[in-house]
């Protein structure tokens, strides 16, 4: 091989190109609006706040439980037309906004098609991404998809800015177009190499022995740590800093993640599975601790902590829940959307009551002293589970041959 030569496992294809650039596209396009959309439905619709959080929380779970449904349909149409299907749901649900937007009914079932189409597209788009590829080359992949989600995540607010209040309809209408452009392109990707099959699922044969942490329970628990960030950090950082040192809080994360999680995806791949937790939430409670410290120096360092918590354990959780499972990939990132909703949700319900004791005590910064405590103790409980799993279950020994 000459040294100019690059490895061919190196390489993107060019479906798989595709594929990175529409993800950035489609995130980008879906971060115009849906950031924006509390304000919407309460300025303009005229929804009390009430409403307004049961609305998007009816969304969210649609969206993410909603995933577990990308594997039978990808089991009995494929791929590609999973993809071409949500898209089209995508799309709709966006044109459907500027008729709706005089309106709060058509505007909420505008919003549930979208919810239904992203339920639908990701776990198909990442199951497309890694088909045909060797185990080894999936860490470089996956990065690389969740870096294009994430540019298009932190562009995409900024990018809307103008239009999302004085224009929605021409903002919605945009959106919608930019959908129907990249559902085109989808119908033009080859037939993925192995099409989904409806199988009994289980451990992969052959697999190499691997901890008894379960991916779909440390997914759940990674999730719902990671989300008492996501979820307050604006109520506390605002107040103390400013509004717009939040957003280049929030710009810079993303950028983080986007060139940091492909640089550190085959270290991360290396790593065991409890080497990886301990990683990961030590990194988170660091976080955590750096932002009850308070300042703007606090939140941004933390920021950045939780930013390698988050890349550390969010791809190998992934990576985990493909190498243990006999699934087609399509069922098995449905399965981790699902188990993602589920630490989003008890993470949302136990954040509000935490964070509001927290306030009535005078002192929010026991709120992430309190978080930083969870992160140090839910990976000493996990591996605690697998070590007691392990010494229930029977183990393989050899057996001296006393026969001679």
């Amino acid at each position: 091989m000459s040294p100019e030569r690059v490895p061919e496992e190196r390489r993107f294809t060019a479906p798989q190109g595709f594929l990175l650039a529409g993800s950035f596209l489609i995130t980008l396009g879906s971060f115009a609006v849906l950031p924006y959309m509390s304000v919407l439905l309460h300025q303009r619709l005229g929804l009390g706040i009430g409403m307004v959080g049961f609305v998007l929380a009816v969304a969210s779970l649609i969206q993410f439980a909603g995933g577990v449904v990308a594997g039978p349909v990808a089991a009995r149409i494929g791929l590609r037309r999973s993809m071409s299907l949500a898209l089209a749901l995508r799309t709709a649900g966006f044109a459907a906004f500027v008729p709706g937007l005089s309106s709060p009914v058509p505007a909420i079932g505008a919003l549930m098609l979208v919810s239904a189409g992203a339920a639908l597209y990701l776990p198909a788009n990442k199951a497309y991404l890694v088909d045909g590829s060797p185990e080894a080359g999936r860490p470089r992949l996956l990065s690389a998809s969740s870096s294009a989600f994430n540019a298009g995540m932190a562009l995409g607010p900024p990018a809307a800015a103008p239009l999302v209040m004085g224009s929605p309809g021409v903002l919605f209408a945009c959106v919608a177009g930019l959908f129907a452009l990249v559902g085109v392109g989808h119908a033009f990707l080859p037939r993925e190499k192995a099409r989904s099959q409806a199988v009994a699922c289980g451990a992969p044969s052959g697999s190499p022995a691997r901890s008894g942490l379960s991916p779909f329970l440390v997914t759940v628990v990674s999730v719902y740590a990671f989300m008492f960030f996501q979820h307050y950090l604006a109520l506390y950082a605002v107040p103390r800093t400013s509004a717009g040192y939040y957003g280049v809080v929030l710009m810079g994360y993303a950028a983080l993640l986007v060139v940091a999680q492909p640089l550190l995806a085959e270290w991360i791949a290396a790593l065991s599975y409890p080497a990886a937790l301990r990683w990961g939430f030590g990194a988170m409670a660091a976080g955590m601790a750096a932002i009850a410290g308070g300042g703007h120096v606090g939140i941004a360092v933390g920021g950045a902590l939780l930013c390698l918590g988050e890349i550390v354990l969010f791809l190998k959780n992934d990576l985990e829940a493909l190498a243990r499972s006999a699934c087609p990939p399509a069922t098995v990132f449905g399965r981790q959307r699902l188990a993602a909703g589920i630490g989003a949700f008890a993470s949302g319900v136990v954040g509000g009551q935490l964070y509001a004791a927290a306030e009535s005590a005078g002192s929010a910064r026991a709120f992430w002293a309190a978080v930083c405590v969870q992160c140090l103790l839910l990976p000493v409980l996990l591996l605690s589970r697998r070590t007691a799993r392990g010494r229930s279950e029977p183990r393989a020994e050899t057996v001296p041959d006393l026969r001679g």
